[in-house]
């Protein structure tokens, strides 16, 4: 038990092995995978069974320590520190990704036409695709031909997305401050509504993907444009993905009476992780589908 002045230290466990070799098996069946040997998909799946078994198992010992009071104030700083630091990991993971974005539109490919080192003609407008590509920007054609494709509009699925998102920042506040003012009933609704909008704009994106994919050419392959878009994009919505689950678990926690109003850095950590979220689309959206 922790007392005031006191750090909690939590006993042995053995969630951290589980962990390990879930990961490790993980990556072994990925590269198995890559070899293109049989057992590695199978490998795969039984690590991810494992990660999500070692995920309920460690989660659910670290909430009862939670709620058996055994946190006190410098437990929940080390958590806020540590929550801290995790995003801004995750804000030089995304900074790299846009800083690729930027060192091949605005140096890369201007100085490649600038000195003629790709082939003769090459004018080095963005989007491209490099040699053979040809890009007919925000049309939504059904007839693009191999090695040409088609940009994403920004007013269309984009915009509707951003707004998606923006208000989920929205509702995940009130539905704070109805958790800070011990109002149950509209904590659970407008949290629900958040997940909500978090699985809208997760079906808006794979409808946009399947567009992309299907008819307008426009695919990870697609040269430098189609990289660097579907990898901004793509892990955007990995980590949308994330934060819904985090919030539906959330939700769930709050649904079976759990967190204080003065006692509730779980909550806090799951609307930094959305609010985060929220703010690297907003960057997207200006950088990938505007400009």
């Amino acid at each position: 038990m922790s007392a005031a002045g006191h750090y909690y230290v939590p006993h042995s466990s053995h969630w951290p092995i589980v962990a390990t070799v879930g990961l490790f098996s993980m990556g072994l069946g990925f590269a198995m995978t890559l070899h293109h040997l049989a057992a590695g998909p199978w490998l795969m799946g039984a690590a991810g069974g494992v990660l999500v078994f070692m995920m309920f198992g460690w989660f659910g010992a670290v909430i009862g320590e939670s709620e058996g009071g055994h946190y006190n104030r410098d437990v929940d700083m080390s958590f806020r520190m540590c929550m801290g630091w995790f995003i801004f990991s995750e804000v030089m993971f995304f900074g790299a990704f846009f800083g690729a974005l930027f060192y091949a539109r605005a140096l890369a490919v201007p100085w490649l036409a600038d000195n003629d080192l790709l082939w003769f003609g090459y004018e080095g407008g963005w989007p491209t695709a490099g040699p053979g590509g040809e890009e007919f920007i925000g049309a939504d054609r059904a007839d693009v031909a191999p090695g040409q494709f088609s940009t994403i509009g920004a007013w269309g699925i984009p915009l509707l997305n951003t707004a998606l998102l923006l208000a989920s920042s929205v509702t995940v506040t009130i539905a704070h401050w109805a958790l800070q003012n011990n109002q149950r009933g509209k904590l659970l609704f407008w949290l629900a509504v958040t997940v909500l909008l978090g699985a809208l704009f997760l079906f808006y994106q794979a409808v946009e993907y399947v567009h992309a994919y299907s008819e307008l050419g426009l695919t990870l392959g697609t040269g430098v444009y189609g990289a660097t878009f579907f990898m901004l994009t793509g892990f955007h919505g990995l980590h949308v993905t994330i934060g819904a689950v985090i919030l539906f678990i959330i939700w769930l926690r709050c649904l079976r009476g759990h967190f204080k109003p003065d006692h509730h850095f779980a909550f806090e950590a799951g609307a930094w992780y959305w609010h985060f979220v929220d703010t690297v689309w907003v960057g997207l959206f200006i950088f990938v589908y505007v400009l």
